[in-house]
């Protein structure tokens, strides 16, 4: 089939004829400025045109739609955690490395636990743990990699999604960053893993931050405001949080993640935000709070090429 490009927004028709749904969108942007655009080969794939200039890469960020899982986890959810039958799964993971263009049987997939560990893959005997073999990859938020062809996967369903690719040294790395990862600065600790393992440059990676929950739909309490007080300078608070009173707050992850990327030492224009929320598309993409929990996860997926 030929691969069709379209753009998420005036294309949008196409996909509310295929799949009756209809994106919504962080900010009105027209196409020229946005950060991101559905690519479609038999499924839809999220990419980010921070990253379509690099042969060598393969990125993307899946949607819920066209999978063969049913109910609540309707259709295309990736996780064998969430109660669905494997088979589903496994089928569902076919179709979105053959949108890709990757070998499903060499993912290697994150154990997530909202912390800040970042797993170094050296070794091809990884490949497929998690997908078709055990995994004794455990509490790890974070992968990293220089081999090629070993294709890396972390899981989401309104945490936030952090890409990173040192164009330089040719190395990959995947972090999710829900509020605690984020407080806990896991984007720092990638930077740091990439620096220490692999020589990188914060000035060489390039990053994208992923389909996640936006400011307007997360609403916060105390608990998690104070640990963010305690971690960003007031002018930086300022920036990312909005008091509504009564204990109440709406946090902007995005920005917090872009300011722990900057801080790290990550230059303005090499840091991709996200245009899409998955909680206003909880249609299209699975979100924890607009589902109460009852939905499946989408992913995040990286490989080199050779």
């Amino acid at each position: 089939m030929q691969r069709k490009r379209f753009d998420i927004k005036t294309d949008a028709r196409f996909l509310l004829r295929k799949n009756e749904h209809l994106q919504k969108f962080i900010e009105p942007y027209s196409f020229e400025k946005r950060t991101s655009y559905i690519d479609y080969n038999d499924i839809p794939v999220i990419k980010y045109k921070i990253y379509d200039d690099y042969e060598n890469l393969i990125t993307g960020f899946s949607t819920r739609l066209c999978g063969v899982s049913k109910a609540h986890l309707a259709s295309l959810n990736l996780s064998f955690s969430r109660g669905d039958d494997p088979a589903n799964v496994t089928e569902n993971h076919k179709r979105l490395a053959n949108a890709l263009g990757y070998d499903y049987t060499k993912l290697v997939f994150s154990d997530q636990v909202h912390d800040t560990q970042i797993y170094i893959i050296k070794s091809e005997e990884d490949a497929g743990k998690g997908i078709v073999k055990a995994s004794d990859i455990k509490q790890y938020d974070g992968l990293v990699t220089n081999l090629p062809n070993i294709p890396i996967m972390t899981f989401y369903a309104d945490c936030v999604p952090l890409y990173f690719y040192d164009r330089e040294k040719k190395v990959i790395g995947l972090a999710h960053s829900g509020w605690k990862g984020t407080v806990k600065n896991i984007a720092s600790n990638m930077i740091s893993t990439m620096k220490d393992t692999y020589d990188s440059e914060p000035k060489d990676i390039i990053c994208a931050i992923g389909p996640s929950i936006c400011r307007k739909c997360y609403e916060v309490d105390d608990v998690v405001i104070d640990q963010i007080k305690e971690k960003y300078t007031e002018e930086e608070y300022s920036k990312i949080v909005d008091e509504k009173g009564n204990g109440k707050y709406q946090l902007d992850l995005h920005g917090a993640c872009r300011i722990n990327l900057l801080n790290s030492g990550i230059l303005p224009e090499n840091i991709a935000l996200p245009d899409m929320c998955t909680c206003c598309n909880a249609n299209i993409l699975y979100s924890h709070r607009a589902s109460k929990g009852m939905r499946g996860n989408l992913a995040a997926v990286m490989m080199l090429k050779e």
